[in-house]
């Protein structure tokens, strides 16, 4: 049915159910398409609706409702799964888990272990001890700032198997990346130091394990050392649903110390019974692989280097995978300890090389028909993710509010530019800094970010925008320090995220305005008033508190009450002679300048106004 609309334009209208599905990030001129109108008549629509917008300009969610609502459509906004799942559909990829996989070709596959716990409660260490190996020795400041995954061999009831560990990061900052640990794994080994009880990170790191409702095994960490109290730490966790099977619950709790590497076996004893009690863990190993990419990293001789967990089927070298918006063909895959390998069987994580750019950590992969269908596909999610990450920046902005958002202009923006080594950092950064709430008056907003060192054209783009560039674990590329240094581009480098946050927020507080707060210096009590022909009144005066200075402002209070304010200590005079200051229980004669209304025992208080530190 065609209507006519505000200021005569005619479109088809819907009855009030019709729907129209529409992807994230979409234009005026995908919702024209659906409804066949002209993309023209719908940008007239909408700003008789009080909203400003192109034909061809990526809108928000909103907005659609808005407008569907107005010519009767009922707008759907496809989500992020249900638009990758059409997508991988359109290409004729099987995008069902395991369900496609009969009960005849399931097989046993290693539980992948998440390590977590809080901050400095020996995760890493214990990680040592299982591998043999340190890794704490080479992360900034002993936190470990990346995700690490390995796979380690125990003899269990006569039988060798293999588990998985994944190594989350224990900074409070690197949330994201903890949830995509839990995300991933089957069972979670909570850590907690015997010396220092539940902290907040173990309490956020439980969170997240119950929340993605996987298994917990508790281990009590640090008990060769003085202070160490394990029956506390099981008191404390029974608060939390975590209670310890000698009491009753179903939780292992296994006290072990890292350094001294007491107890490893029972830990890994532990796990696989734990698996065995309360999981399924079966996979199909004869499909095609899928999985999901633990950490990525821009490596300067090998390209992007991408660690992934194969989840089901097998992935093997010369696979054609794409991994979020990243494609390529599988050159090489690496173990945990940098050896080649041919094939990855389910649960088995691998670093793969051949990807022709980084994929963010979390991005899952799946191995595609040839490489012509993995560029199309990765191409099609980066257009996607682009409009939809347009139409997230767009600001609605109303008739009404257009002039607001004009005076808005004082509103002040530290623009920055994250680069990192991993993935996974950059964005558990960019997460971090987002978070830093100082004012209204100032805003923050992440321009690009990506891995790798920091080449000329992040110079440039912080030239043109006015941006600080953050490198986080990495330096600059040849000659771009100079290239910085000529275009006047501020480059900061850091090791430790504690830091970069700190440098941030003092940044952002430097930008407001500075506030001010009246300082009393002193106060005077008026005893004797002298006339004078040239100067006007003179009050002669004792000051009674602090010191009373020339120039500086002044108010006069009569019985309590302000009677005169905005003025100043213009002549100040001890006997005959001039005075910068005087100090309390002097005399002094006070000139106000041409005020002359100054009467016997009046005060006259003085005070500057002082900048206020931001905290």
């Amino acid at each position: 049915m065609q209507a006519p609309l505000a200021g005569g334009v005619t479109i088809p209208r819907g009855d009030g159910t019709t729907v129209v599905r529409l992807r994230r990030g979409a234009s005026l001129t995908d919702f024209a398409d659906k409804i066949n109108a002209n993309p023209a008549s719908l940008v007239t629509v909408l700003f008789h609706l009080g909203e400003m917008a192109t034909a061809t300009q990526s809108l928000a969610e909103d907005t659609f409702a808005l407008l569907g609502a107005e010519l009767g459509y009922v707008v759907e906004v496809v989500s992020p799964e249900d638009e990758d799942r059409e997508l991988l559909e359109s290409f004729d990829i099987d995008i069902e888990g395991e369900a496609e996989g009969d009960e005849e070709f399931l097989e046993p596959r290693p539980p992948v272990v998440t390590v977590m716990g809080h901050v400095d409660h020996g995760k890493t260490k214990l990680l040592d001890a299982i591998r043999h190996a340190n890794v704490v020795a080479g992360e900034a400041g002993g936190i470990t700032q990346h995700i690490g995954a390995y796979q380690v061999h125990f003899e269990h009831e006569g039988v060798d198997r293999a588990l998985t560990f994944i190594d989350t990061p224990g900074h409070e900052a690197f949330t994201a990346m903890r949830a995509r640990g839990a995300k991933v794994t089957d069972i979670a080994v909570l850590v907690v130091a015997a010396d220092d009880g539940v902290m907040p990170q173990t309490i956020e790191a439980l969170n997240h394990a119950q929340a993605a409702s996987v298994p917990i095994v508790v281990a009590v960490n640090k008990i060769d050392k003085e202070g160490a109290n394990p029956a506390k730490i099981r008191q404390q966790l029974t608060e939390y649903n975590l209670v310890a099977e000698e009491y009753g619950g179903d939780t292992m709790f296994v006290d072990v110390a890292a350094k001294q590497r007491l107890n490893i076996d029972a830990l890994l004893e532990a796990v696989l019974l734990t698996a065995d009690a309360a999981l399924d863990l079966r996979a199909n190993p004869d499909k095609d692989a899928r999985g999901v990419a633990i950490e990525a990293s821009l490596d300067k001789g090998r390209g992007p280097l991408a660690t992934v967990l194969v989840q089901s089927g097998t992935l093997a070298v010369g696979d054609s995978i794409v991994c979020g918006t990243a494609y390529g063909r599988v050159r090489a895959m690496l173990d945990e300890n940098s050896e080649a390998m041919d094939v990855a069987l389910p649960s088995r994580p691998v670093q793969v090389l051949g990807l022709t750019s980084v994929p963010r950590a979390g991005d899952t992969f799946i191995v595609a028909p040839d490489d012509r269908t993995a560029r199309q596909i990765a191409e099609k999610r980066e257009a996607v993710e682009r409009a939809a990450m347009l139409a997230r920046r767009r600001k609605r902005i109303s008739l009404e509010d257009f002039t607001k958002a004009l005076e808005q202009g004082k509103v002040q923006t530290l623009n920055l530019i994250l680069k990192g080594d991993v993935s996974g950092s950059v964005e558990a950064l960019e997460d971090a800094l987002l978070k830093i709430d100082i004012d209204e008056q100032v805003q923050l907003q992440v321009i690009h970010r990506g891995v790798g060192a920091i080449t000329q054209n992040d110079v440039n783009l912080a030239t043109v925008d006015n941006a600080v560039i953050i490198g986080f674990n990495v330096r600059p590329a040849e000659r771009v320090s100079e290239m910085a240094d000529r275009e006047g581009v501020d480059m900061r480098y850091y090791s430790v995220i504690y830091q970069a946050i700190e440098d941030v927020e003092a940044a952002l507080k430097g930008m407001l305005k500075p506030e001010y707060e009246e300082a009393q210096l002193g106060t005077a009590e008026v005893r004797e008033v002298f006339r004078s022909s040239k100067f006007g009144n003179i009050a002669g005066c004792l000051v009674r508190s602090g010191e009373i200075r020339r120039n500086s402002k002044a108010r006069l209070l009569r019985d309590g009450v302000v009677v005169a304010q905005n003025l100043a200590i213009e002549s100040l005079r001890r006997f005959k002679d001039d005075a910068t200051e005087v100090r309390e229980g002097y005399e002094c004669g006070i000139g106000l300048g041409s005020y002359n209304d100054i009467r016997i025992d009046d005060v006259i208080e003085t005070f500057e106004m002082r900048e206020k530190p931001r905290t």
